[in-house]
């Protein structure tokens, strides 16, 4: 694998908090890579490190195998798409995508053609002479992006940028954004709080927390092998059980993780299973009916499909999972990693 981006134990500090801890990383050439985490994590820190917006208290940046700690960012082969777009309301869309052409003093001919071309590829050929206060959150979007890629960057960095989106349109950007990042072939590097974003449309996700590195897999790694219990209840929606629970079913003394999905529930006494409990509430998602389960004090959570008939609250149900869908994490005596 040819590596476009690594950092190499790189921490950054803002008075005594660090908001990167000794962080190692290593991106792929053409990888659509994210990042995930919740707030605070350190996610929008890395991608700041890499694009050149900050500067590490210690460790090494390198872009396709040059140190870039100490290059400004205008000279990095990277470029940045913002959460808020940072668009230019006082300038129309073709000069909007044309502006950093200009200031690298391409003829006006050639950076509107490239502008243009830009624009094309994002969908919004003809929307030149528009201001951005008359285009749609979604096509301001696309302008931002294609001020992005005008410029051929070997990196692109997208920090947040379909969170200002209402949902219908996040869906339709993401499948954009994926579809994009292959005809381009250039690396993606984004940034997300949002595991359903990170899931659907990253070759390999690094899950952060407390300014480190958690883990780093393909999301079906992440989602269906965490390391850990903050990893397992942050990606998606997990059981995080007890070692004393994992002890009774497995006789293993460990922490681990079982999604809802795998949860088998069916009627009390329609089973020889051993774990019965009753249902506390049932919540209507569309698809999937999502139960919380008191199993002798253990609350667990499971996910049906819609169709199937159920118990209504108060009824007792036996649950049953196989063997394999339990993950097992932590060993009791270790403490959980870097805990949000």
């Amino acid at each position: 694998m040819t590596v476009a981006v690594a950092l190499q134990h790189v921490s950054r500090l803002f008075g005594t908090v660090k908001a990167m801890d000794d962080v190692n990383l290593e991106i792929g050439a053409g990888e659509f890579f994210a990042i995930l985490g919740p707030s605070g994590s350190g996610k929008t820190t890395c991608l700041r490190l890499i694009g050149g917006f900050e500067l590490p208290d210690a460790g090494h940046i390198e872009i396709f195998g040059e140190r870039v700690e100490n290059v400004p960012a205008y000279r990095r082969s990277v470029n940045t798409v913002f959460q808020d777009y940072a668009l230019f309301p006082h300038l129309n869309v073709l000069d909007n995508v044309a502006f950093s052409l200009m200031l690298r003093k391409v003829p006006r001919k050639a950076r509107y053609r490239q502008a243009e071309a830009a624009l094309e590829m994002v969908r919004l050929a003809g929307h030149g002479t528009r201001r951005p206060s008359e285009l749609s959150g979604g096509q301001r979007q696309r302008v931002a992006l294609a001020r992005a890629i005008v410029n051929k960057p070997k990196v692109l960095l997208l920090d947040e940028p379909l969170g200002a989106l209402d949902l219908k349109l996040r869906e339709s950007m993401q499948e954009e954004l994926k579809a994009l990042q292959k005809t381009l072939g250039i690396t993606f590097i984004f940034v997300t709080h949002d595991q359903s974003e990170a899931l659907s449309m990253a070759d390999r996700v690094a899950v952060f927390n407390g300014g480190q590195v958690q883990q780093i897999g393909t999301p079906e790694e992440v989602y269906k092998r965490p390391v850990s219990r903050f990893v397992a209840d942050f990606v998606g929606s997990s059981n995080v059980l007890a070692p004393e629970f994992v002890y009774w079913i497995t006789g293993e003394r460990r922490w681990a993780s079982l999604r809802p999905e795998a949860i088998h529930v069916m009627a009390a006494g329609t089973s020889a299973s051993r774990m019965t409990g009753t249902i506390v509430s049932r919540s209507y998602l569309g698809p999937v009916i999502r139960l919380a389960i008191d199993l002798n004090g253990t609350m667990l959570h499971a996910s049906v499909p819609s169709g199937e008939a159920l118990p209504g609250e108060g009824a007792r149900v036996a649950l049953g999972f196989a063997k394999d869908a339990i993950h097992m994490m932590e060993p009791a005596d270790e403490p959980a990693s870097a805990e949000a």
